[in-house]
């Protein structure tokens, strides 16, 4: 359970110079920046054409780090949806005000019916998911299980500080009273709460769109359910009736909040959820695809060179509007490619989506600052997604709040220094599986599962090589700094795992908490 909302008042929320780096980046802006943060939903690290795709088109994305910076060492803090996008909204580790695990949906009663009744035998057609328990009969009223309402979100800050702001697309930091984005720091908010939504809703043109099933995801269920509930599309508190391809809706909605704010400065955040599934795409962008057979990746190609497209018309809004020289683009993935899908394989990384592995932790990530005057950088040295928020403030010249650790870092000073890191030690843990790098090590734990890693990231970031026996020192080293970092994380998860995924990484099975 969340403890009781404390309104925290801040006196000192106003506009201050940052002297925190120096250097080629130190920036002297004349009007604030406008911030578009753009979060996309499973995008894996190698997904588009920059991070070393020959099969996919995605020149707006990759003209993002053209234009600015390509990072290719960021990790997400969870590699899981919520979890992730609430470190990235907090600027802190998620674990520290209990949010290791998925939210639960709101599903409409007819479909959790449904759900009891058709998932045993669902399950039971596919060896790869009889193993799963999800917990369809835990008492879902006993928690709250949405963002802390102790934490202040990037909009709240930023709001603060005179800016607009505007969330459009996936939000999945809770659904119950004031977990809302416009509870949460948003002037405005179009959006869907939960997990996943289908990308069009029932009944499907088949003339235009072509549906693409997986029936050996634990998630088929699920996403194939028409929208209500958490999957619902709102704007503000209304839910509304959207009937176009929902990646573009988002551009459209981003677009309109640009032109509506563009003569101050607005905080946008983005947040596609292309390309989770259910895949359904335009059949024109299924035909783009010409080099692929499979039809299950040459819909999520589709997908996600229909992501390309949108991200491009909202680029060109900000042309077209005059603004495009004095606003900062951030573009993250939420975490690695869902490799359980069969459409990603997170190459040449081991593992995806709801696992420790880098395949599951590292995403393709950008910023693109016009102001810096450095484009086509390449930055090789381990950040974190929490750093968005502490280079955010530090771009808008806003003070962070004093009463809290944050755990990321101003990227600014970095961006130019090859040799600086920005972070020695970076943690994961969602329940029994976690992890740890210290410099180029990496230990993998999965309690469950009754495995452990030791990976030299330095000459194999492939994971291939587990160096346990033969590094007992290193071991025992990453082992006391994990176990001291998690006694700093000092609350507990505020509600429990709704299930025990079961992931195939290699041929092995490793179990993860949903």
């Amino acid at each position: 359970m969340r403890t009781p909302f404390i309104k925290i008042v801040f006196l000192f929320f106003i506009p201050v110079i940052f002297f925190g780096f120096t250097g080629p980046n130190k920036q002297d802006r004349s009007t604030p920046p406008n911030i578009i943060l753009i979060i996309v939903d499973d995008l894996g690290y190698s997904d588009l054409a920059s991070y070393g795709n020959t099969n996919i088109h995605t020149p707006n994305i990759d003209a993002l780090g053209n234009e600015g910076t390509r990072f290719t060492q960021a990790y997400v803090t969870s590699p899981v949806c919520s979890p992730s996008r609430m470190g990235i909204m907090t600027g802190r580790y998620q674990n520290r005000f209990g949010s290791e695990f998925m939210p639960y949906d709101k599903f409409d009663p007819a479909f959790l019916k449904n759900m009891r009744k058709n998932y045993l035998p669902f399950a039971n057609k596919n060896e790869s998911l009889r193993s799963l328990h999800p917990s369809l009969a835990l008492n879902r009223k006993k928690y709250q299980t949405g963002l802390s309402l102790q934490e202040i979100t990037l909009a709240e800050l930023l709001k603060k500080n005179g800016y607009a702001t505007g969330l459009v697309g996936k939000w999945n930091l809770g659904d119950e009273e004031g977990d809302h984005p416009y509870e949460r720091g948003f002037d405005y908010s179009y959006y869907f709460s939960g997990a996943l939504s289908r990308y069009v809703d029932a009944p499907v043109d088949n003339d235009r769109y072509i549906d693409q099933h997986l029936p050996w995801a634990f998630s088929e269920l699920p996403a194939w359910t028409a929208r209500a509930g958490s999957s619902a599309i709102r704007e503000g508190k209304n839910v509304v009736v959207d009937t176009s391809y929902l990646t573009f809706s988002f551009a459209k909605k981003g677009i309109e909040f640009i032109e509506k704010n563009k003569a101050h400065p607005f905080f946008l955040t983005l947040s596609f959820n292309a390309p989770h599934d259910p895949f359904q795409v335009p059949k024109e962008y299924f035909d783009r695809v010409q080099n692929v057979d499979d039809s299950v990746k040459r819909v999520y190609y589709g997908m996600i060179e229909a992501l390309d497209d949108a991200v491009g018309q909202v680029k060109e809004k900000l042309r077209s509007a005059g603004i495009e020289n004095n606003t900062v683009i951030f573009f993250i993935s939420d975490n690695g490619g869902a490799t359980y899908t069969k459409a990603t394989g997170n190459a040449p990384l081991r593992g995806g989506k709801c696992t420790h592995f880098e395949g599951g932790l590292l995403v393709p990530f950008f910023i693109n600052d016009p102001e810096s005057k450095n484009g086509n950088l390449v930055h090789d040295q381990p950040v974190s997604s929490l750093d968005i928020f502490s280079t955010i403030a530090s771009i808008t010249k806003t003070v962070l709040p004093p009463d809290r650790e944050y755990d990321g870092v101003d990227l600014l000073g970095y961006l130019t220094d090859k040799k600086k890191a920005p972070h020695e030690i970076l943690y994961w843990r969602n329940g029994y599986s976690k992890a740890i790098r210290k410099g180029n090590w990496k230990l993998y734990i999965n309690e469950k599962s009754k495995s452990k890693y030791l990976f030299n990231l330095a000459t194999d970031r492939e994971e291939l090589h587990d160096l346990l026996s033969s590094e007992p020192a290193i071991t025992a080293q990453l082992m006391k700094e994990l176990n001291n970092w998690e006694k700093t994380q000092t609350i507990n998860p505020a509600w429990p795992s709704m299930a025990d995924l079961l992931i195939d990484v290699r041929g092995k099975k490793y179990f993860f908490p949903g």
